[in-house]
């Protein structure tokens, strides 16, 4: 009983500190999205008058069979494979539901074996499998982050292109088909998706609604509100495309300006993050037996475990105060 008082500790510190990452950091984006959806929502036109139809209607294939089809079939009914879903589709990677599923518990279970023979402590497998199987699913992440990036500092391009193709006499559709045509990836195959469908039969208020929800971007969201208000209302579509565009690249010098400020910040948190770990691994050569009572002791493990979730502490609340929103 003993043995499992660290692991349950590690568990509950762990979630702890993660589940406060999620309400200080994740909390304000999504009830700021929720707000902005809520404004949208009111644009959008059911596609169809069965109200047992999806509000929104696409002719694209929503998902990629993987390894196992079944299990793609069987993720696609539940709300964590459609999420699974989305964030592959947005990290432009061409894998299946079942394929990262099978992935993570290869690498989990390998992981977890592997640090349990290293450290010769049962306990701490069950943490080596959890880093190993959120390595699929973190490598995902990091390539929607870095794909919506790209999409972000091209998406003034795309918007001066819409622009002069509109003033030039062009109409919208057409112009978005130049786009789709002319823009690199990742913005020329979404307008592309958008153009198709609404070139194959799909209202343009339906189709930009989809592009709004492939490419969860608040300028997206902007264009695609500004551009159905306009055909509601009416107005100079190129000046408003023109207004957007300047308005895009000034955040981003904002950005850019506060990613300057905070370098200090965020280099300090990423040194006092490695510190420990690195001073660690060093003592280890230096000193094998001294390091080796911090993993056989009882009190050695739960300094361990006191020093995860005070750096993991650290790293959040250093974070949130280099953390500032545009």
């Amino acid at each position: 009983m003993r043995n499992l008082l660290p692991l349950v500790m590690f568990v509950l510190g762990a979630g702890t500190i993660f589940g406060a990452y999620a309400l200080i950091a994740w909390l304000p984006g999504r009830l700021a999205q929720r707000r902005i959806e809520s404004r949208i929502a009111g644009l959008a036109m059911p596609f169809s008058d069965d109200q047992n139809e999806p509000a929104s209607a696409s002719i694209l294939k929503r998902q990629v069979i993987g390894a196992i089809p079944g299990l793609d079939r069987l993720a696609g009914k539940m709300r964590w494979g459609s999420r699974l879903s989305d964030l592959i589709s947005q990290a432009g990677a061409h894998v299946g539901v079942s394929t990262i599923v099978v992935t993570s518990l290869a690498m989990g279970l390998v992981t977890g074996v592997i640090t349990a023979l290293v450290s010769r402590q049962p306990w701490a497998m069950l943490p080596g499998a959890v880093v190993g199987a959120s390595v699929p699913v973190l490598l995902l992440m990091r390539k929607r982050r870095k794909r919506l990036a790209r999409f972000e500092e091209q998406f003034p391009e795309a918007l001066d292109l819409l622009s002069r193709a509109i003033r030039a006499g062009h109409a919208f559709t057409t112009a978005l088909g130049m786009v789709a045509d002319e823009a690199p990836d990742p913005i020329g195959p979404e307008f592309k998706k958008t153009f198709e469908e609404q070139n194959f039969g799909i209202a343009l208020k339906d189709a930009l609604m989809n592009l709004a929800e492939r490419v969860p971007i608040i300028d997206v969201r902007f264009f695609v509100t500004a551009v159905l208000i306009q055909r509601e209302t009416g107005g100079n579509l190129s000046e408003i495309l023109d207004n957007l565009s300047h308005v895009v690249r000034e955040r981003f010098k904002i950005l850019r300006q506060v990613r300057v400020y905070t370098a200090h910040g965020r280099m300090t948190g990423y040194v006092l993050m490695a510190l420990p770990a690195a001073l660690a691994i060093a003592l280890s050569f230096i000193n094998p037996e001294h390091m080796r009572v911090l993993f056989d002791e009882h009190m050695g493990r739960l300094m361990i475990l006191a020093t995860i979730i005070l750096q993991g502490t650290g790293y959040v609340w250093i974070r949130q105060v280099v953390k500032i929103e545009v």
